[in-house]
């Protein structure tokens, strides 16, 4: 047993060094972002299964507080509404449920947060049009299978082997540009 815990430490610690690259790209996706919500914009995130959860945490993190006390932030997770989801996805398939909230609820100036752990999830990249059409900027956290990087105005790839790997450095991308967004909106020492 403690040779594959050990083994598994390895292989974060290993997804975390390659993850180093993205540190450009994590800063971009915050300006991005705070940017649009300075400006009175709203952040919707999706993502489906574990990135579904994701996007709910990450609204929270925004809506609630991160690290340091301020004014809650507008957003919105796109998983999080089951009559919704289950709504459209009867109406007019699974691959819209997430598009068809992007043209619904989302505005010229704000920004979609999609993710996808495999970065060729149907339904994400479909939101990601949406976004684009809907005159939305948009940023795609991801794991290496995108094979279109202008789906969306920034991507941040994982870039890790096994799907757990990449979920646990999506969730440091999310922690990372949370801290980020209060830094710059709120000046936060703290965050």
């Amino acid at each position: 047993m403690q040779a594959h815990l050990d083994s598994l430490y390895d292989d974060l610690a290993a997804a975390v060094e390659a993850a180093r690259g993205q540190a450009g790209q994590l800063a971009a996706a915050a300006e991005l972002i705070a940017s649009s919500l300075a400006a009175g914009g709203t952040l919707l995130i999706c993502g489906n299964g574990g990135s579904a959860a994701e996007a709910q945490h990450f609204a929270a993190e925004f809506v609630g507080r991160f690290l340091v006390e301020r004014p809650g932030l507008p957003a919105l997770s796109l998983s999080a509404d089951s009559s919704k989801l289950t709504a459209i996805g009867n109406d007019y398939g699974f691959r819209e449920v997430f598009a068809r909230q992007v043209r619904a609820l989302g505005r010229p100036g704000d920004v979609l947060w999609a993710m996808s752990t495999s970065g060729t999830s149907p339904n994400v990249l479909a939101a990601l049009a949406a976004a684009r059409d809907r005159g939305l900027k948009s940023l795609f956290v991801c794991g290496r299978g995108l094979a279109d990087p202008s789906v969306a105005d920034i991507v941040i790839y994982s870039p890790a082997p096994s799907t757990p790997r990449v979920q646990e450095l999506h969730l440091f991308y999310g922690h990372a540009i949370c801290d980020l967004c209060d830094r710059i909106l709120f000046r936060a020492v703290g965050a």
